[in-house]
């Protein structure tokens, strides 16, 4: 699926579109940490640009992505070991300096034209050209050609007028002198074993895994951006190089075998048969990269081997390097394969394709029963006991054999550094009780955490834990992935999700409304709510909506207790850093009384999807409604996962709630005649000149739209309006017709 899937619509007869509930791909990667400068410059400028000279590793090359064995690249100019080269683009080709600093030339024709007065004539004397070698400044290394370039001017002369020739200019002429500083950089680091991260490694977006953490190739660059957003363009989208390898003492007799697993879709984007995932080698004497292998889009299977031995003497060279790359759509997070275990070493043979290793398949998430985070003062004020009794290990045996399961897993979690309880998983980690695990099986099995719930002596309002789990195996195998970790929160909101979204969702149509249902541990009141807006497909952070609260009726959305005012609706935010969820507080920094059990979510005034993020990990989707025709019918979300958005308590947050963000200097719109009957002037800032307005009555109906600055309001019933600019972050303006 390249764009979006719609999987349920609902059609009201007195509505023109289609409404009900979508479900689409994720257009930005916020998981993905903050990018390294990559083994290239910008296409654009290379001044002020780092240049890496990589380290050669010598086999075996062996990731299971557990852990992060990307390369960080040195980005300060003053650290040791850095140094620095200017370049200049023009140079004079016999001697390889560089030409003046107000050197510049064209490469169009230029010439002396000469005006006979008695004759009425003129004659035109093309000037001679000079040789000069010019460097390509897009891209580092510098390459340079020689051409044949001319002044930049023409001369007009006149014949028997005695005034000095007129000398034109040729503006903007081609070549201009111009200079780089690079900064040069050789990595060693025997540990990171990739030079670029335009593929990301993460631990959510694969089905069953053999291991913690797999690296994902999709649509976003190194920055977790588009490569070409809101386009239908396909073509080659992430690169995965290794860093060069010493194949020099190897011949095909030493048996290299280059292994690997891989899988389609997972948990995310249907990659179409006209996608694909390609692995090449590097042959450093041709300077060529070579296809070895490729696997056409398909949908989710489970984690297949790929054994391929390395043959060609072409490839036992010192700076033999393996690349993936894969060829889908640019536009986001879309058409995703995912590899695992990539290993190259000698001595193998055809038959040695199994990953022995014993390892967890997943994180945990949480040691609640029901949610990934509660308020602290809840957690420890109330007499029930919150904890799970049924917590998730997933395990995968790697080994060819039965292995026996004598020794139990371990669970401790600690508190600034020291463990405050825990120990063995109670009874053996197999679900069914039996000392043997199968080969080549995955397992899961589900483990009661009530009897060591978390000390609520601890003073605060929120506390933090750190849960570690840890398995072991009777054979040898990696123990990377023998441990796995993650912090308990209890911060002033509820959540249901792990934090990562690995889809986008959200009712359609105009008042279409979303709710999410919470049960507290407490009736208190509500500040806020936050959500995790993610763009997909269209941007629609300037559409609007009304954060809404309501009482739980019969397991359905019932009485209002709060929706922001109507003159005031919000849009949604993107965070632009990872899992980041923007808090959206009540107006007038208000606190809202809620019981036990209520729903928040939001009533959109647009018909367009909204794109809350849907984490597909943790399944809460009994707790998501959504209803198309005004609120009397409610329908549970039929997409598994749950509602990336987390109602916030006043708990620990009264102290903050008097701090004023800093304000930002808005820029401001205006319409007049206020009131009018029929037309309508609008004064708008400079730079949102010819963006579009949109008039729209009290139901969030589009009446007009037009990117005129006069607005006809004529024929229009009498009653409140509201005015919207698109794309902009003007606040709406009020507009009244009588």
């Amino acid at each position: 699926m390249r764009i979006q899937i719609a999987l349920l619509f609902f059609f009201m007869g007195s509505v023109a579109f289609a409404q009900g509930i979508e479900v689409g791909p994720v257009l930005r990667n916020f998981q993905l940490p903050t990018k390294p400068v990559q083994l290239k410059s910008s296409t654009n400028q290379i001044d002020s640009t780092f240049y890496y000279t990589s380290d050669t590793l010598s086999l075996p090359f062996f990731d299971e992505f557990s852990s992060d064995k990307f390369q960080k690249y040195q980005q300060d100019f003053a650290a040791p070991g850095i140094t620095q080269q200017v370049f200049y683009q023009l140079l004079n080709p016999q001697t390889n300096q560089a030409l003046a600093q107000n050197a510049s030339f064209t490469d169009q024709a230029t010439f002396r034209r000469t005006f006979d007065v008695s004759s009425g004539t003129y004659t035109d004397s093309v000037f001679t050209t000079t040789a000069v070698k010019v460097g390509d400044f897009s891209a580092f290394p510098i390459v340079f050609q020689t051409l044949d370039l001319y002044p930049p001017y023409y001369i007009y002369d006149t014949v028997g007028v005695p005034d000095t020739p007129d000398t034109i200019w040729v503006q903007n002429p081609s070549f201009i002198q111009d200079q780089a500083t690079i900064f040069f950089a050789t990595l060693n680091d025997p540990n990171a074993l990739w030079l670029d991260s335009y593929a990301y490694r993460n631990d959510r977006f694969a089905v069953n895994p053999r291991s913690l953490g797999v690296v994902t190739f999709d649509g976003l660059d190194a920055n977790g951006y588009p490569y070409a957003i809101g386009s239908s363009l396909t073509n080659t989208a992430d690169y995965l190089h290794s860093k060069p390898l010493d194949l020099s003492p190897y011949t095909a007799a030493d048996s290299l075998y280059f292994s690997f697993l891989v899988q389609p879709q997972g948990f995310g984007d249907l990659p179409e048969s006209t996608d694909s995932l390609i692995l090449e080698f590097y042959a450093k004497d041709l300077d060529q990269w070579i296809w070895i292998w490729s696997m056409a889009g398909d949908t989710v299977q489970p984690f297949q081997v790929v054994h391929i031995p390395v043959l060609n003497a072409q490839f036992f060279k010192k700076g033999f390097q393996l690349r993936f790359r894969n060829y889908g759509a640019l536009s986001g997070s879309l058409d995703h394969f995912h590899i695992d275990y990539v290993h190259l070493r000698p001595q193998s043979d055809i038959a040695d394709t199994l990953f022995k290793d014993f390892a967890w398949v997943y994180p945990m998430n949480t040691l609640l029963k029901d949610y990934t985070s509660v308020p602290w003062d809840h957690y420890k004020g109330s007499s029930a006991n919150h904890m799970t009794d049924s917590l998730m290990v997933t395990i995968h045996n790697g080994s060819p054999n039965p292995e026996n399961n004598s020794t139990a897993g371990s669970l401790f979690y600690s508190y600034n550094g020291t463990s405050v309880a825990g120990g063995g998983l109670l009874g053996s980690v197999l679900s069914n009780g039996q000392l043997n695990y199968a080969p080549q099986t995955t397992y899961t099995s589900f483990h009661d955490m009530t009897p060591i719930p978390f000390n609520t002596n601890y003073p605060g309002n929120e506390q933090v834990f750190r849960v570690k789990g840890t398995i072991s195996a009777q054979f040898p195998n990696l123990g990377m992935n023998d441990t796995t970790g993650f912090y308990q929160t209890f911060l002033n909101y509820y959540s249901y999700d792990d934090g990562s979204a690995e889809a986008a969702f959200g009712p359609t149509g105009t008042q279409a409304r979303l709710a999410v249902e919470y049960n507290a541990y407490e009736a208190d009141s509500l500040v806020g709510v936050a959500f995790h807006f993610v763009p997909s497909v269209h941007d629609v952070s300037a559409k609007l909506f009304l954060v809404s609260v309501w009482s739980n009726e019969n397991g359905h959305p019932g009485t209002l207790l709060y929706e922001d005012d109507v003159f005031f609706p919000r849009s949604p935010i993107y965070g632009d850093d990872r899992n980041i969820f923007v808090n959206y507080f009540f107006t007038d920094t208000q606190k809202v009384s809620v019981p036990t059990s209520f729903f928040v979510g939001w009533r959109q005034l647009d018909p367009d999807r909204l794109n809350l993020g849907l984490d597909r990990n943790i399944n809460h989707s009994e707790k998501v409604q959504y209803s198309v025709d005004g609120g009397f019918t409610w329908y549970t979300s039929p997409f598994e996962g749950s509602a990336m958005l987390r109602p916030i308590f006043s708990t620990a947050l009264d102290a903050s709630l008097g701090i004023k963000e800093p304000a930002l200097e808005a820029p401001v719109w205006s319409c007049y005649p206020n009131p009018t009957s029929g037309l309508v002037n609008i004064e708008l800032p400079s730079q949102f000149q010819g963006k579009t307005i949109q008039l729209y009555n009290m139901q969030g109906q589009l009446m007009l739209q037009t990117q005129a600055t006069v607005l006809d309001a004529q024929g229009l019933p009498s009653g409140i309006y509201f005015l919207n600019c698109t794309g902009t972050n003007l606040s709406p303006l009020k507009l009244i017709i009588e």
